[in-house]
């Protein structure tokens, strides 16, 4: 699989649009209630989903590298790969529903779904053919009883 961006750039790319967004559109601003606890509660959110995947990862002493799937020791589909195959990049989207609700611009929210799609498309589909390929039936059976993103 060649990985053309890697996905943490694509996150920083992803919050500074959002940021560019919300300093410059003049419309679209919004404050609510507990706006900074639900910033709070994404971003821990996000931390502790990070921190359980990497650890999994660690335990089952299998790469954390998207760039290389070949590299792949052991399809890990228990803890909380056993609800979202893609924990890594749940929590960078968390991350950037944190972002937006600090930046106050309900537009935002079509960065997020941006993020959702470019990385779907350019990022996690390469690397579910990659692990389909070393799993075989085991990936594509954890892939009908695991949703991609929640």
């Amino acid at each position: 699989m060649k990985l053309k961006i890697p996905p943490a750039i694509v996150f920083l790319v992803f919050g500074l649009l959002m940021y560019l967004l919300a300093e410059f559109l003049p419309f679209g601003y919004f404050d609510f209630f507990g706006r900074q606890y639900l910033m709070i509660a994404l971003a821990v959110f996000a931390i502790i989903i990070t921190v359980i995947a990497l650890f999994q990862f660690y335990a089952a002493k299998t790469t954390i590298d998207p760039a290389q799937p070949g590299k792949t020791k052991k399809l890990v589909a228990n803890g909380i790969y056993a609800y979202t195959r893609n924990p890594m990049y749940l929590a960078m989207l968390l991350l950037l529903l944190a972002w937006g609700v600090w930046l106050g611009n309900a537009f935002n929210t079509l960065f997020a779904a941006g993020f959702v799609a470019y990385m779907n498309r350019f990022q996690i589909e390469p690397e579910e053919q990659a692990l389909a390929k070393i799993f075989n039936k085991d990936y594509k059976q954890y892939c009908l009883l695991v949703r991609r993103w929640f």
